[in-house]
């Protein structure tokens, strides 16, 4: 017997999908950005030195980059719903803990466990809603509001963070995912509806997912280090990533990266510019930060209104990318935004003094650099899954988003060691030639957007 369902029935369950899958990725994103800002008080009251405050934010995002195909991969073959609630709960018993640290390495730890449970999340949100709107009209509207959701995490995130942090305790920006997380598994177990899992699944490539969460740490922690273990760290780092692309290829039958994949031009050349534009992201919101905390002389509230017009302008790139890929298509839209934002930082870093004016010399590069990137996520999101058959979605999905955390944690590691040098001469040129690496870095994405091709995904 067949069963019919309304019309109305299945655009609730599809809306209801929608709205869990942004809700935690917008959980996501603002646990990156609202920690930005309350970073100098986590350091002073946990008593960390200031070399280590940058691994409060790469904990997070090496460990989220290196299990991201993995939770990909399990998704699709144990049900995406199931991993859903899993990397949720995990992510929210996690924020709690960072809430009650009482030292460094228990917030990094913590810090950790969160990137973990994101990295179980973040592939089972995108991959949920591309097996579930497979109407290229309805998908590109699903990954509208997915991708504008993320971007307004990070809005509200540098926002949030400074009222808390202000008003508040510092604590708090990680109490704040406990409700928000409830209220989303909550939501999840009503709402979210997919097709059964597979009855036969491969073994699971634990060894490739070790190998390269541990190299790309590695390879971060040299970045950031001095003398001998600078060295020693890299060493390890690249070789355990060639070890990792040695097991994809060589040792396992179901490896996590079929390298395969690769062979479609839009989803390489997307990862490439995911890559840029989180290594941007992750570094601008850093340094921004510690700009405006510093020698720019705000308090954590201040910081956090500094932060809006960015964050803002952002949230109307990506709220108005879709429209733009439907007139001009993928891949000039991918090079448009890549192109504004690069402007943006050149000009912010042609700005930057120790004694500036935020209405005269920071917030139209601030608007420039949100508009741009905000602009290049929608297309970036639509090429890397696009042509994907469903039963790799997860697979998809987890590329994306690794690359993107990929990004953030070597960008940032890249930028702290070029401004650790730069900074001998005069404070503020630290923060100039920071800047000056993550216009390269978004350059850079702009010339893998350009290699996307103009056999990209369709306008729609």
């Amino acid at each position: 017997m067949t069963v019919l369902v309304a019309p109305a029935t299945r655009q609730k369950a599809a809306w209801l999908t929608i709205t869990a899958c942004c809700l935690a990725q917008f959980m996501v994103v603002l646990d990156i950005s609202i920690v930005n800002i309350a970073l100098p008080h986590i350091r002073q009251a946990l008593a960390m030195p200031g070399s280590s405050q940058q691994w409060i934010i790469n904990a997070y995002t090496i460990v989220f980059a290196g299990f991201l195909l993995l939770g990909g991969r399990v998704a699709d073959l144990y049900g995406r719903r199931r991993f859903f609630l899993i990397g949720m709960t995990l992510f929210t018993v996690a924020s709690l803990a960072c809430g009650l640290a009482w030292s460094g390495a228990w917030i990094i730890a913590a810090r950790a466990a969160q990137g973990l449970g994101a990295a179980l999340l973040a592939p089972a949100t995108l991959s949920l809603l591309t097996s579930r709107f497979t109407d290229p009209h309805e998908r590109r509207r699903a990954l509208g509001a997915w991708s504008t959701t993320a971007a307004g995490g990070a809005a509200i995130g540098v926002l949030s963070g400074g009222i808390i942090t202000d008003l508040l305790d510092w604590r708090w920006v990680f109490f704040v995912n406990v409700p928000i997380g409830a209220a989303v598994v909550l939501l999840a177990l009503t709402g979210i509806r997919e097709a059964p899992a597979p009855a036969t699944r491969p073994a699971l490539d634990l060894w490739g997912a070790a190998t390269v969460t541990l190299g790309l740490a590695a390879i971060v922690y040299g970045l950031v280090s001095d003398g001998p273990r600078e060295w020693g760290a890299l060493l390890l780092g690249a070789v355990l990533v060639v070890a990792f692309v040695v097991i994809e290829v060589r040792v396992v039958r179901h490896p996590l990266v079929p390298f395969s994949v690769f062979r479609s031009r839009p989803l390489t050349a997307a990862n490439g510019v995911g890559i840029a534009i989180n290594a941007v992201l992750i570094g601008t919101y850093f340094f921004l930060t510690l700009y405006l905390q510093g020698p720019g002389g705000y308090s954590p509230l201040q910081a956090g209104f500094a932060f809006l017009p960015i964050g803002l302008a952002t949230f109307t790139g990506s709220l108005t990318s879709t429209r733009l890929v439907r007139r001009i298509g993928v891949r000039p839209s991918i090079l448009l935004g890549t192109a504004i934002g690069t402007a943006g930082l050149l000009w912010l870093a042609a700005a930057l003094d120790m004694h500036v004016a935020y209405g005269a010399h920071l917030l139209g590069p601030l608007i420039l650099f949100g508009l741009g990137t905000g602009s290049a996520l929608v297309p970036l999101t639509l090429a890397a899954t696009h042509g994907v058959p469903p039963h790799q979605a997860g697979l998809a999905s987890g590329l994306i988003n690794t690359s993107r955390q990929m990004g953030g944690a070597i960008g940032l590691a890249v930028m702290t060691a070029v401004a650790a040098h730069a900074s001998r001469h005069t404070a503020v040129a630290g923060y100039q030639v920071a800047f000056l690496v993550a216009a390269a870095f978004l350059f850079g994405g702009l010339l893998c957007g350009a290699a996307i091709g103009r056999a990209g995904p369709p306008r729609g």
